[in-house]
């Protein structure tokens, strides 16, 4: 298992450093004066030609990228500046280094994605598995429709209306905000409450889908019919057997999703006003902050790529022929 988990962690070290110089090509090589773009709106000729220098952009692409990740390994100065590793840049729209705005932007992020991720990975797939179970009979059709319709939602739809109905009109839920949870544990998960129900009704609904079909392709498998006839009980066929050969695909899917989440979910951070990851990727673009957005744009793409390797990692888990 740790021989598994050290394959895979050294082709995500190549993923992520393949991204970072594709990444840092579409932003400096490709993007049209980059320090204009780095300089932000309220820019000034005097903060411009500060960054021209500081960036080192009148030299060669191959050295600016080298300076770049040897800024990440043992930090870099910007002028005056000191950023230190590890350096993914630094924004003279806030005047601090980006990675300290990523992580004070991180545990709301965090708790969109593992609160929501939960609260999906528990509703779809319950439902999912009554819906098989009853294949055929009035709570599978009940389920798989209430499924369909919520798949039909939009974030951007079902969370207006639902803040609109639930926090405005009935007043069931208190209005969405972020608050520490080490300030008030109470006052966070209910702040978050709304932005997980979104998330659940609308991802839940492929969970239920999913785990539906796959559920019943594994109900059909030959090694399933023999552990029933040879007399299991109906729990242990379910739960021990066809269960953990139906939970690959789901897995696949929650860690595809985990990793967007963990990136930033920008649809439900923009919506309900949450200062995450995803809302500071809309804003490093409202701003033209070049180096936030390459930032963000880094966070996200390490964020799948760790995702990732948690779906191997649970892959070996649950069938051993993966290891080999």
């Amino acid at each position: 298992m740790l021989r598994f988990l050290i394959r895979r962690l050294l082709g995500a070290a190549l993923i992520l450093l393949v991204i970072s110089a594709v990444t840092f090509l579409l932003f400096f090589a490709v993007t049209p004066e980059p320090a204009l773009m780095s300089c932000g709106k309220q820019c000034t000729p005097q903060t411009l030609a500060a960054i021209n220098h500081n960036l080192g952009i009148d030299k060669p692409i191959p050295l600016q990228y080298w300076a770049f990740l040897v800024g990440v390994f043992a930090g870099r100065d910007f002028g005056a500046v000191h950023c230190p590793a590890p350096c993914l840049g630094y924004s003279f729209v806030n005047q601090q280094p980006v990675l300290h705005t990523l992580l004070d932007r991180l545990p709301a992020t965090l708790s969109v994605a593992l609160g929501a991720g939960a609260l999906v990975l528990t509703a779809g797939v319950g439902l999912g598995l009554i819906a098989a179970l009853r294949r055929g009979k009035a709570l599978d059709k009940i389920s798989m429709g209430a499924a369909l319709v919520g798949a039909s939602f939009q974030i951007y739809f079902f969370g207006i209306v639902a803040r609109y109905i639930l926090v405005d009109q009935l007043r069931w839920l208190p209005r969405p905000d972020y608050t520490s949870p080490g300030t008030s544990l109470v006052g966070w998960a209910g702040g978050m409450l709304l932005p997980w129900i979104t998330l659940a009704v609308v991802n839940a609904a492929t969970y239920a889908r999913f785990t539906r079909s796959a559920m019943l392709e594994s109900l059909s498998e030959e090694y399933v019919r023999a552990v029933r006839a040879k007399g299991l009980a109906a729990w242990g066929v379910y739960v021990k057997h066809a269960f953990r050969g139906a939970i690959t695909p789901v897995v696949t899917m929650f860690g595809i999703d985990m990793g967007l989440f963990l990136g930033g979910a920008l649809i439900t951070e923009t919506t309900f006003n949450i200062p995450g990851i995803g809302r500071l990727a809309v804003e490093s673009v409202g701003s033209q902050d070049l180096p936030m957005m390459m930032g963000t744009v880094l966070v996200a793409s390490t964020a799948m790529v760790l995702a990732n390797i948690a779906v191997d990692a649970c892959y070996a888990v649950i069938d051993p022929r993966v290891r080999i």
